[in-house]
């Protein structure tokens, strides 16, 4: 890329032209971010080792291909990961965590025990965006519990919209590292963060950045619940232009308020109702801004309708789409873009995806509600539920959303394997609400487990022999799809073919 080392220092490494030849790093984990960070430092000049439990063809693969392009060592299997290694015979001085390890793991331990470094892929992407030759884009980020891949989608088409060179990165898919080596550059990145990227941020400095709601998640990769909403209230730290809350969830503006930013950073919020002063809200109808005008005391600038924005906008699309216009209106983006953006966006599937209508009922697929705070969201959203639930907890609790919803609730059907604690809410605050255990049933006579699909189809089935007019079937779990499922995208296709091979059948009476 022609850019030039100059320095030794970790505390130097701020740039590509920095001097990381020879650094000493081990990068835990081969997946997508780990094989993009070893790369990125490979190519920089680095020695590193990478290291990763597993030891499978598309692992092996990336192995192969990081050994070729200069990799000092690729160690895969269970037995490399139970201690932190050495690299070319000496203590690592650096390294590179991906997201899905946790701070307890081992090799971290080892690694924090020892005062070594540990940064994250958007730690390093941070750090080397910037060299002669190769614009540094703006960065607008994004963290919550629940909507950021939604937001960061509406941030990249709001932003595109305005003629700006962009990208969604991050936690959406796209490695960071990829978007900043770009011989061309960006303008500006939409950077989704998880609460696993937070842990190992530690000098992003983003021009505008959102925390847009907060929820119990994660808590056993975190350790707790205050640790989740400690490393989710990083992404506000060094703010530039706006730090953005949620006028609606308190803890956001605590969070604002608690936040070191850069001197002239605004506090700015969303709302789904009239924004107050340095607002973005929604006025019988319209999306407007309180927030970026000159006379936002006594005006507000539209922005759009939200019947452009979609046939459903249901509460929490509307607060992403304040988020998103939020953060665009703070890099500068004119009102008529927001509008050209957010109108032509398609938050794609399974996010409170119609399927299906029939005989008065509605089927709609939201597999991304992977916890209980988006679950509340798409509960929310509809009158009378059949609901198709369950999978893996992850240490959530799920007695305040089955309390809030038990009125709504016709029949609970439940897919997954990790059902205990909804079993209990279900039992304790909707004692009435019939609940038919789907996997269960399915499984075959010598104990064998079901397969997802099977599964899903079993509870389709059941769903349209138990819903009745005016009902909505909504597969929105609550839960993770890992143990039925490869992915929440796995399991939503499983919903849309079992409810389309229902709805090549004739009409059955119920």
């Amino acid at each position: 890329m022609g850019c030039r080392t100059v320095s030794e220092s970790l505390d130097k490494l701020t740039s590509w032209d920095a001097d990381w030849k020879g650094l000493r790093v081990v990068v835990a984990g081969l997946g997508v971010t780990g094989f993009s960070a070893a790369d990125t430092l490979i190519e920089l000049g680095a020695t590193v080792t990478v290291i990763d439990s597993k030891d499978d063809e598309l692992t092996r693969q990336r192995a192969e291909t990081l050994t070729i392009v200069g990799a000092h060592q690729v160690l895969l299997g269970a037995e490399h990961v139970s201690a932190l290694p050495r690299v070319d015979g000496q203590q690592p001085q650096l390294v590179i965590a991906s997201p899905g390890w946790n701070p307890r793991h081992p090799v971290l331990a080892e690694a924090t025990q020892a005062g070594i470094a540990i940064w994250g892929d958007v730690e390093l992407a941070w750090r080397v965006q910037g060299c002669e030759g190769r614009k540094s884009p703006q960065w607008l980020v994004i963290t919550g519990t629940n909507g950021k891949t939604t937001t960061v989608g509406m941030t990249e088409a709001i932003l595109l919209a305005a003629g700006h060179k962009a990208i969604a990165v991050g936690n959406v898919g796209t490695p960071i590292l990829d978007a900043v080596r770009d011989p061309e550059g960006y303008d500006v990145l939409a950077v989704e963060l998880s609460s696993f990227q937070l842990h190992y941020t530690h000098s992003i400095s983003p021009l505008a950045s959102v925390v847009l709601n907060l929820a119990e998640d994660h808590v056993d990769w975190h350790g707790g619940f205050d640790g989740y909403r400690q490393d989710k209230a990083r992404i506000y730290e060094r703010t530039q232009v706006a730090a953005i809350f949620n006028n609606e969830a308190p803890e956001t503006i605590t969070m604002v308020e608690n936040a070191d930013v850069v001197e002239g950073c605004r506090a700015v919020g969303f709302t789904t109702d009239t924004p107050g002063l340095s607002m973005v809200g929604i006025v019988e109808g319209l999306l407007v801004d309180r927030a970026f005008i000159e006379d936002r005391r006594n005006s507000a600038a539209e922005l759009v309708a939200l019947e452009q924005i979609g046939q459903i906008v249901p509460r929490h699309t509307a607060a992403n789409a304040a988020a998103a216009a939020a953060l665009t209106r703070a890099y500068g983006v004119p009102a008529e873009a927001v509008a050209r953006g957010l109108t032509g966006f398609d938050a794609g599937a399974h996010r409170i995806q119609a399927v299906a209508r029939r005989d008065e009922i509605l089927w709609i697929n939201d597999s991304k509600a992977t916890n209980p705070h988006a679950a509340d969201a798409s509960l929310s959203a509809f009158g009378k539920v059949v609901w198709i639930a369950g999978g893996v907890s992850k240490g959530v609790d799920y007695a305040a959303l089955v309390s809030k919803h038990a009125q709504r609730l016709q029949r609970v059907l439940l897919i997954g394997t990790d059902n205990a604690t909804l079993l209990a809410a279900l039992a304790e605050h909707a004692p009435t609400v019939p609940v038919h255990d789907i996997t269960s049933a399915a499984t075959d006579p010598d104990g064998t487990a079901p397969s997802g699909s099977r599964v899903m189809t079993r509870a389709v089935r059941q769903a349209a022999t138990l819903a009745t007019a005016g009902d909505t079937v909504l597969m929105a779990p609550a839960a993770a799809s890992m143990d039925q499922f490869s992915s929440y995208a796995q399991r939503g296709n499983a919903f849309i073919s079992a409810v389309s091979d229902l709805m090549d059948e004739p009409t059955q009476t119920n």
